[in-house]
């Protein structure tokens, strides 16, 4: 049901009232951890990015890049780009110079909740429509990597933006930077998926692994920790967060012996395990 077009849908406006009651009122200048796109009421889709920047007199670079242009910019609190494989490395520098494929598995139990889901918002928003089957990505998706930057040039993020080929839906719109957060001694990677009036926010703190590979973790305790976050603002400006405990998620991102890097990305609510995604990122040389 639609309400109008500040309140946008119900089950969108009842969803902020959620994040609104049960989260807190902050201010971005004491939080900019928490600064990124908000969509409109009305859906994301394909063309988000060129519209925000339109609205907010910011740079479109689409001649390709990375998610992490500097992956050096990690390097703190003991963790250091060295120890990660040169692979790895290469595809967060490069992004676009990678073709994708994707897998997914969810857990039985959990499966109804990815169908509603996507009957209920992703479809609708054209955002995180997660892959329901294998089916879904059998004909592969795209990858686009844009640079955003301010009209005097410095970068803000980087946005990756994913379709199915064989349905033109968007799987994914997320912009990728790198933040610290009050709850951890180092840099995060930060990923924004703009929603309805706010967004959803991934905080993730890098972990180095003796063989190279790297795991991004959102494991946290509380507000201002690594972790999942829901953002609303309100129609006078006012901006309202919500930390998410019990969702978290982790990458563990790893060289695939000469064939790009591979990655698994693994969801859990509650520590139960939902959802499992599997990627093939391959340089396109080697296609």
């Amino acid at each position: 049901m639609w309400l109008d077009d500040s309140r946008g849908h119900l089950i969108d406006w009842s969803t902020q009232r959620w994040v609104e009651l049960t989260g807190r009122r902050v201010t971005l200048a004491d939080h900019p951890w928490l600064e990124g796109p908000a969509g409109s009421p009305d859906g994301i889709g394909r063309d988000f990015f060129d519209a925000y920047a339109s609205a907010h007199s910011l740079r479109l670079d689409r001649r390709g890049g990375g998610l992490i242009p500097d992956f050096s910019v990690l390097n703190s609190n003991g963790f250091t780009g060295a120890a990660i494989s040169p692979a790895v490395v290469h595809f967060y520098q490069h992004t676009s110079d990678y073709d994708l494929d994707a897998w997914s598995q969810w857990s039985g139990v959990f499966r109804p909740f990815g169908w509603a889901l996507a009957l209920l918002f992703s479809r609708r928003l054209q955002q995180l429509n997660v892959p329901l089957s294998n089916l879904d990505t059998s004909r592969g998706m795209t990858s686009d990597v844009i640079a955003v930057s301010r009209a005097d040039g410095s970068p803000l993020f980087t946005a990756w933006m994913r379709e199915l080929i064989g349905t033109g839906d968007v799987i994914y719109a997320g912009a990728y930077s790198t933040c610290r957060v009050p709850g951890f001694d180092g840099q995060c990677v930060r990923v924004v998926f703009p929603l309805p009036n706010g967004n959803a926010i991934v905080i993730m703190r890098p972990i180095a692994h003796s063989d190279g590979s790297l795991t991004l973790s959102s494991a946290g305790k509380r507000f201002g920790d690594p972790g999942f976050y829901f953002t609303v603002r309100d129609h006078e400006g006012a901006v309202f967060a919500r930390y998410l405990r019990s969702l978290r998620e982790t990458i563990h991102v790893y060289d695939a012996a000469g064939q790009g890097v591979r990655a698994d990305h693994v969801l859990t609510l509650w520590r139960l395990r939902f959802l499992r995604l599997h990627y093939r990122l391959r340089w396109r040389t080697m296609s």
